[in-house]
C-alpha cells in the first residue's frame, strides 16, 4: 500500500514544488500503480484539502493503463476517512467522502462499460469502539447509497429513479488502531462489529508510529505483536478471515521498512498482509531498488504469528512506557521548537497528535509522529534509545526473543546517535554503550553539533538547511 506520510527528504521528479499536493498526488498513485508495482494506494481524505475526483482524474488522465490494470479489481484507492468522536472540525469532511463513492463508482462504470467499484473501503483512524466503525458502515448503506429508495414526497419517483443509482450499496471500513489501550481490545472491537454482520473477510490497520512516539519503540512493536495475536486467534474463532494492515515508516522508530530491510520486516512480521510503502521509501532510493523490494513484500507467504507470552511481557512493557514517557515529558519543549523547522512535504493541516487526547500524559501536546521523530534525530538523539535505561540487560534478551530485529534496529538508529548531544538524559549514554555495539555516522554528528549549537544561540536561520542535510545522510526525514 503507497501512502502519502511525509516522511522523504528529496523530491520525487513529478513535484511542482517542495509540497505535494492535487495534481502531484494524482500522479504519484499513478507512479505507485504503473512503476513501482504497488497494489493499492492510501487517499488521505484527513488533515489536509482533498481531491474527491480522484478516480476520474487517474481514468481520464491515464487511460491506457487503466484499461488493462482495473481500479477496483487489479489496483485499489483507499480512503482514509476523519473520525468525527476525534476530529470535531473535520467530522463533515467524513459526510463529503462517503458521498463521493457512488460518483467514483458512476465514472468507473462509464470508462469500463460494466459495474466495478474503484472505492469500496474507507480506513477510520483512532477508532475506540464498535460503535464508530458501525457508524460509518450504517451511515454510508442508509444515508448514502440507502437514500436511492426513498421518495421526495408520497407518490413522486424514488431518489435513484430521479438521480440514478447509488452503487456500491455498502463499503467496508477498515478500523485503524493507534494507541495501547486499543491496540490491545482491537480483537474485541472488531468482534463486537462483526457480531450482526455476513462478512467473509475483514481488514484490520495497525498503527507503527503513534505508538512508539507515546509509547516508545519497544511498546510499539510488542503492542503490534499482541493485537496480531489476539486477531489470529479471533479469525480461528469466527472463521472470519482477518487480513492485517500495518504502517511502518523508514526511520527504526516508526518501523525501519526501508528497501535494504524488506526481509528483516518480513522475518518481524509473518501473519501480515499489507505493508505500507511510505514516501522517503518511494523517493529517497533508486527507483529500481524499490521496485525490487515492492516485489519481495508482494511475494511474502503469510505465517502464522509469532508467539508472545503476554503475562510475563506487558509488566515491562508497563516499566519501559513510563521511563519513556518521563523523558519525553522533559523533551517536549525542546521537540516543538525543533518541528517549527522541519521542511513541509506536503500540503496538510495539521493536527494534534495522540499525546494532546491522552489524559495519563498530563495534557503535553506533540508534532505529529514524523515531525517529532525528524526533530531528536536533527540533535543527534534518536528516539529508539529513549526509556531503555528502565530495562535491566536480561530483560533487553526477553523482549529481543519477541522483537526479533530489536538489536539491528538500534544499531541501525544508533549510526546517527551523537554522543555529545547537550540534550541527553542522564546515565542513557552509558547504558547504551554498555549494551550495544555501534559505529557513529561522524558527518551526521557534526550537522547535528551545529544545529545544538545554532539552538542554543537562538540562531534558528538556517536550521532548516542543516536538518534537511542530516536527512539526507539517514534518507529519511523522519
Amino acid at each position: 500500500m503507497s501512502t502519502q506520510h511525509p516522511d522523504n527528504v528529496n523530491l520525487p521528479f513529478f513535484a511542482e514544488n517542495s509540497r505535494l499536493s492535487g495534481e502531484d498526488e494524482i500522479q504519484e498513485a499513478y507512479y505507485a500503480f504503473s512503476y513501482l508495482g504497488c497494489d493499492e494506494q492510501l487517499w488521505d481524505c484527513e488533515g489536509k484539502e482533498i481531491d474527491n475526483f480522484v478516480i476520474k482524474k487517474l481514468l481520464l488522465k491515464y487511460p491506457q493503463f487503466f484499461k488493462t490494470r482495473r481500479l477496483g479489481r487489479d489496483v485499489f484507492i483507499t480512503l482514509r476517512v476523519p473520525n468525527p468522536a476525534i476530529e470535531k472540525t473535520e467530522a463533515k469532511i467524513l459526510l463529503e467522502t462517503l458521498e463521493s463513492i457512488p460518483r467514483s463508482f458512476d465514472a468507473a462504470k462509464l470508462f469500463y462499460g460494466r459495474n466495478i467499484s474503484p472505492i469500496f473501503e474507507v480506513i477510520l483512524p483512532m477508532t475506540s469502539s464498535a460503535r464508530q466503525i458501525d457508524r460509518v458502515y450504517k451511515y454510508y448503506r442508509d444515508f448514502v447509497a440507502g437514500k436511492q429508495n426513498k421518495q421526495l414526497y408520497p407518490g413522486d419517483i424514488k431518489i435513484g429513479q430521479w438521480i440514478g443509482k447509488f452503487q456500491p450499496e455498502q463499503i467496508k471500513v477498515i478500523p485503524l488502531f493507534e494507541d495501547l489501550n486499543h491496540l490491545l481490545n482491537s480483537a474485541n472491537i472488531v468482534k463486537q462489529y462483526l457480531s450482526d454482520k455476513l462478512i467473509d473477510y475483514q481488514r484490520v490497520f495497525l498503527a507503527r508510529s503513534d505508538p512508539a512516539m507515546n509509547y516508545g519503540l519497544i511498546s510499539s512493536v510488542i503492542l503490534n505483536k499482541i493485537a496480531l495475536q489476539r486477531l489470529q486467534k479471533l479469525s480461528e474463532n469466527t472463521g472470519i478471515k482477518i487480513y492485517p494492515i500495518i504502517g511502518l515508516g523508514p526511520s527504526p522508530f516508526r518501523g525501519n521498512l526501508k528497501p535494504e530491510t524488506v526481509e528483516r520486516i518480513i522475518a518481524e512480521y509473518p501473519s501480515v498482509w499489507t505493508f505500507t510503502i511510505q514516501s522517503a521509501f518511494k523517493y529517497d532510493y533508486p527507483a529500481e531498488q524499490v521496485k525490487l523490494a515492492i516485489q519481495k513484500l508482494k511475494q511474502k507467504p503469510v505465517n502464522p504469528v509469532h508467539k508472545v507470552e503476554e503475562k510475563k511481557t506487558l509488566p515491562i512493557l508497563k516499566k519501559y512506557s513510563a521511563e519513556y514517557q518521563r523523558q519525553i515529558k522533559k523533551l517536549a519543549k525542546l521537540i516543538n521548537k525543533i518541528a517549527r523547522y522541519i521542511p513541509e512535504r506536503r500540503k496538510r493541516k495539521l493536527h494534534v497528535g495522540l499525546f494532546g487526547y491522552s489524559r495519563n500524559i498530563q495534557g503535553i501536546q506533540l508534532p505529529r509522529a514524523i515531525s517529532f521523530t525528524a526533530s531528536l534525530y536533527s540533535i543527534g538523539l534518536p528516539p529508539e534509545i529513549l526509556g531503555l535505561n528502565a530495562l535491566t540487560k536480561s530483560e533487553i534478551e526477553f523482549v529481543s526473543q519477541i522483537y526479533l530485529n530489536l538489536k539491528s534496529d538500534l544499531t541501525d538508529a544508533l549510526t546517527y546517535f551523537n554522543p555529545n548531544c547537550k540534550f541527553l538524559p542522564r546515565n542513557l549514554s552509558q547504558k547504551i554503550r554498555k549494551l550495544f555495539n555501534f559505529q557513529l555516522n561522524k558527518q551526521h554528528r557534526q550537522i547535528t553539533n551545529r544545529i545544538q549549537d545554532l539552538l542554543i544561540k537562538g540562531k534558528t536561520e538556517n536550521l532548516k538547511h542543516y536538518i534537511l542535510a542530516a536527512a539526507n545522510l539517514r534518507k529519511f526525514l523522519g
